[in-house]
C-alpha cells in the first residue's frame, strides 16, 4: 500500500500542490516501474477503486486483476449524493453535525461552502470545518455504529488531510471528464475483477458498483447482504481476503 499525495506519511500533509488524479496514477507507475514488477494485481476501496480504475484504464497492459470495494464512480450525483442531498434523508442526525460549521446562506452549495473553510487561512475554522466532513464520512461507513472507525476518522491529522483533499477533488470533479470510469470501460475487458460492495453502502450506493458491472462484464460483483461502506465490515473483510486468495491461486 502507499500513502497517496498529502494522506498518511506523505508529505507535506494535507498539500492540494499538484494533487490530481493523473498525477496519482503517474505516482502508482513510479510505484511499479521502481519495484521492477511486470504485471500486478491492483486493490482498491472507495476512492481507491476510483483510482484503481482510471490505473488500469490508463495501462490495462500492467494490470493482471483488480480487486475492488466500495466503488465510487465520482459522478456529480454521486458526490451530490453524499454531499448535498439523500444521505442526508437516512442519517438527518448526523447530517446536522456536517451542516453545523456552514452559515444557512451558504448550504445551497456544501462542497463549495466547504473548500472555502478548509482552504481558509484561519486554523481554528479549519480544523472545525475538518473535524465535522470527516466524522459525517465515518458514522456513514458502517451498518452499526463502530467506535474505532469514529475514532479514525476523527482524529485531526486523519480528518485535515482527508477533509482537504477530498474536497479539493471534488470541487475539481475529481480530475475527471463525465463518465470517464463507465465511459472508458471496454479497456477493462481483459482484465478479470472482484467487486465487494456492501448492501446498505450511504455512502457510495450500491447503484454505482452495479453500473460498473453492467460495463465490465469481465467483473464479478459480490453484494454483501449485512454490510455498509467501510473495508472493517466483518463481510467485507472476508470477501476481500477470499478474492485476494483467489486471484494468488490464479496468478501464481
Amino acid at each position: 500500500m502507499f500513502d497517496q499525495r498529502g494522506c498518511g506519511r506523505s508529505t507535506p500533509h494535507a498539500s492540494l500542490q499538484g494533487n490530481t488524479t493523473d498525477a496519482l496514477v503517474a505516482d502508482i507507475e513510479i510505484i511499479r516501474e521502481l519495484l521492477g514488477i511486470d504485471q500486478w494485481v491492483v486493490f482498491g476501496g472507495s476512492w481507491g477503486s476510483t483510482l484503481g480504475l482510471v490505473y488500469a484504464e490508463t495501462f490495462p497492459e500492467r494490470v493482471l486483476g483488480l480487486i475492488l470495494r466500495g466503488i465510487f464512480l465520482c459522478r456529480p450525483g454521486d458526490i451530490q449524493w453524499f454531499y448535498q442531498k439523500g444521505a442526508s434523508a437516512l442519517l438527518p442526525d448526523h447530517w446536522e453535525g456536517f451542516l453545523e460549521p456552514i452559515p444557512a446562506a451558504e448550504r445551497g452549495d456544501l462542497v463549495s461552502a466547504y473548500h472555502r473553510q478548509l482552504t481558509g487561512s484561519d486554523e481554528v475554522t479549519r480544523m472545525a470545518a475538518a473535524k465535522a466532513w470527516s466524522l459525517w464520512e465515518g458514522l456513514a461507513s458502517t451498518l452499526l455504529p463502530k467506535a474505532a472507525v469514529t475514532e479514525h476518522f476523527a482524529n485531526p491529522k486523519t480528518a485535515l488531510s482527508l477533509a482537504r483533499i477530498e474536497c479539493h477533488y471534488f470541487m475539481n470533479n475529481s480530475f475527471m471528464v463525465a463518465e470517464q470510469i463507465l465511459r472508458n470501460a471496454t479497456t477493462l475487458r481483459k482484465i478479470p475483477g472482484i467487486i465487494v460492495h456492501g448492501r446498505y453502502d450511504v455512502v457510495c450506493p450500491l447503484e454505482q458498483a452495479w453500473a460498473l458491472h453492467r460495463a465490465w462484464p469481465q467483473s464479478r460483483l459480490q453484494i454483501i447482504q449485512d454490510a455498509g461502506h467501510s473495508a472493517t465490515e466483518p463481510g467485507i473483510v472476508d470477501s476481500l481476503l477470499a478474492a485476494t486468495n483467489e486471484f494468488l491461486r490464479r496468478f501464481r
